[in-house]
């Protein structure tokens, strides 16, 4: 089964929130997460909160998935009352969200609308695996309300993709790009994964050239990272097949580094680069700066004003929650200004604006880091810690040194 979700404490019956974070409700920009569950196959490398239809149980469907959805939002508008709360983004993921059609998915950006309102110019993106949609559902997509579309590339090699227990067609993927660019999509992203097992550095420049091929306006590159509870992890465990290895991970990510940068994309996020400001994922931005956003669906994560909660995981145990009028939310856990201190550093230092002088712990690491080649002198940088490509490589270092 994919992941577990953690402990935390009870939350209220109704899922009120302490008043001190209602309190900060509208100092930062405020979004909409989806989640929707379902998917044709499991990928071997999947951890995410994913079933088949084989395993979901009596009182789910895609059917009415929608209208749980929905009644979710219209609690959370309960829960946060009456303050005006534009949404700025709203994105809906997976699973593979457009497997339900268009027209649910836009019955629930609608109740969003309805309850909140969406602010002008909103970002609202779907994911899509290249095989779930063609221009008619793209088209409807468009009309339901959706400015963003970003697909599950991940490569464009037969082999890698079979490793990967991907099931699309990689020529599909350039006509798919075509047609949302015919819907009137306004960004298009592609996700792409390196590090599988058997990929060489000749299929990721390959997988590099056919997704620039495409002209997007945005690409995300991950290393492929064997999750526990994983088909993959259970075949590197019988010795199928090896461990990604560190140092070709890394290999990789400069690969994919000059092979972006070259064709116009900048980095502003260490696994992720756009054509310019406006084709930035601006509902990921809110999540690395501490954002607020509800998250609508099972096993969906939420935070509002320093208070972090969780649905439960189970599509049945969340239809059951949501049928009785009862909170969804299994758990949560109210973070405290040091917590939220120490987040800031996880998170802004991997981004191109870089980290606040002033937020990290451990400030007389930066000389050091700097002469290590790690970041930029931050009397360059307004004051800032910002990344060179050494240290995007080495994030996780340069996070434990600010932090002390």
């Amino acid at each position: 089964m994919p992941s577990a979700l953690p402990e935390g404490e009870p939350v209220p019956e109704d899922g009120s929130l302490p008043a001190a974070a209602l309190a900060e409700l509208g100092q930062r920009p405020f979004g909409f997460y989806l989640h929707v569950p379902f998917c044709r196959v499991r990928c071997g490398y999947c951890d995410f909160n994913t079933y088949t239809a084989e395993e979901l149980g009596p009182g789910v469907s895609r059917a009415t998935f929608a209208d749980q959805a929905v009644a979710e939002v219209r609690r959370a508008r309960q829960v946060l009352g009456d303050v005006d709360l534009p949404v700025q983004t709203v994105f809906v993921g997976g699973g593979t969200p457009t497997l339900l059609e268009p027209e649910a998915l836009g019955a629930v950006l609608a109740a969003i609308d309805e309850e909140f309102g969406l602010a002008a110019g909103a970002e609202v993106t779907t994911e899509a695996n290249p095989d779930s949609v063609d221009l008619d559902r793209l088209e409807r997509l468009r009309t339901a309300g959706f400015t963003r579309v970003s697909f599950g590339m991940q490569s464009s090699v037969r082999h890698v993709l079979a490793v990967l227990d991907r099931t699309h067609d990689p020529e599909r993927v350039p006509g798919v790009v075509a047609a949302a660019r015919a819907a009137g999509f306004d960004q298009v992203s592609l996700d792409l994964i390196y590090g599988t097992p058997g990929e060489s550095a000749a299929d990721w420049a390959a997988s590099l050239d056919a997704a620039l091929a495409c002209a997007p306006d945005h690409v995300s590159a991950y290393s492929l990272i064997v999750e526990e509870g994983t088909a993959l992890a259970r075949r590197v465990r019988r010795g199928e097949l090896p461990m990604p290895d560190e140092d070709d991970l890394a290999d990789k990510y400069v690969q994919a580094d000059e092979a972006l940068t070259a064709a116009g994309l900048g980095w502003y996020e260490v696994s992720n680069w756009a054509r310019d400001d406006d084709a930035r994922c601006r509902h990921n931005i809110g999540y690395w700066t501490g954002g607020d956003w509800w998250g609508v669906g099972p096993g969906a994560h939420s935070h509002v004003g320093g208070v972090r909660w969780w649905n439960v995981k189970h599509p049945v145990a969340y239809a059951e929650r949501i049928r009785g009028e009862r909170t969804p939310a299994q758990g949560r856990e109210v973070l405290d200004a040091e917590t939220r201190r120490l987040e800031r550093v996880l998170l802004e230092v991997r981004l191109r604006e870089g980290l606040p002088v002033a937020v990290a712990p451990a400030t007389g690491a930066i000389p050091t880091l700097v002469a290590d080649g790690l970041v930029l002198d931050p009397a360059e940088q307004g004051d800032r810690v910002v990344l060179t490509r050494r240290g995007r490589l080495l994030a996780d270092a340069v996070v434990r040194d600010l932090l002390g």
